[in-house]
């Protein structure tokens, strides 16, 4: 049993070593964390939250892809806003955790209309565990052994908010910073590309009652990787309740439940299912999130 699940999991690392770029941890419910993909997005609504998700992908596999994301956000006046947002991720051989402090300014438009602008600084740790490349019969280039380091970056965004609207463009890390990589089944050293992330979203009332739909979509893009979009919709109870379901043009579908206790702790789960053929044995990914507002 166990040798079926090593093999498992080095079909995946060659898979998807080699059909995807995205280095970049991602979160089924990513309404909640904007700011750890775009500075501009602190705060906002003007009130003060930290919010945890952990995501366990493909639980059939071991050493599968974990990512676990902070953030909080609050204001500083009428027009700035800080915040710091962690994202830990753990996949096979690598672990990499980002650190950001963001930094939004607001710009009034109109009576209606408000733009954010933003700035990330922070760093990212990264480590490559060489020694596990052996259980996994994985050839590795030697440079590898030396990616154990911690690399500074920066990164920037814009928010455009009117009403129950808002558009989001932001690249959170814009250096290139060192990593590993499987090509044609040997791990070597590579860089890290910028990603690229543009979220659009809508909160619509229904009509006179408590209901909010609140439809999104967010688009991850990166050198060498093919054009990945979130599409999620939340119905809300009242603030109080939500229930939704989220589709990923990479083949995932995923269920979401959210729960408001006093308007200030939130609970959350997602479920998610892969239809890829390739990914029948891994099962599906369970992702966890809380938020608290102050």
């Amino acid at each position: 049993m166990q040798n079926i699940k090593n093999i498992v999991t080095l079909a995946l690392f060659l898979i998807f070593g080699t059909l995807s770029a995205q280095q970049e941890g991602l979160l089924t419910n990513y309404r909640y964390h904007m700011n750890a993909y775009n500075p501009a997005y602190v705060s906002p609504e003007g009130e003060t939250a930290i919010t945890s998700s952990f995501r366990q992908q493909w639980t059939g596999v071991e050493e599968a892809p974990r990512t676990m994301v902070v953030s909080f956000g609050t204001r500083l006046g009428e027009k700035m806003g800080l915040g710091v947002s962690v994202m830990n991720d753990k996949t096979f051989i690598e672990s990499q955790t980002f650190i950001g402090i963001d930094y939004s300014y607001k710009l009034k438009l109109s009576e209606k209309s408000e733009l954010y602008l933003g700035l990330k600084v922070g760093g990212n740790t990264y480590s490559v565990n060489t020694a596990g490349l052996e259980t996994y019969n994985i050839q590795s280039d030697p440079s590898i052994s030396s990616l154990s380091d911690f690399n500074p970056n920066i990164g920037a965004g814009i928010l455009l908010k009117r009403e129950g609207l808002f558009l989001s463009l932001a690249m959170p890390r814009i250096l290139q910073t060192d990593r590993a990589e499987n090509l044609n089944g040997t791990a070597t050293a590579t860089v890290a590309e910028p990603h690229l992330y543009a979220t659009i979203g809508y909160d619509w009332p229904l009509g006179k009652s408590h209901l909010l739909l609140k439809p999104s979509a967010m688009m991850r893009q990166v050198s060498g990787a093919p054009l990945s979009i979130d599409f999620n919709t939340m119905l809300s109870f009242d603030n109080s309740f939500e229930l939704g379901a989220s589709y990923r043009t990479d083949s995932a579908f995923a269920g979401l439940i959210n729960l408001s206790l006093q308007k200030r702790l939130t609970i959350g789960f997602a479920y998610e299912v892969s239809t890829r053929n390739e990914l029948a044995s891994a099962k599906n990914t369970n992702e966890l999130f809380l938020r608290f507002v102050f």
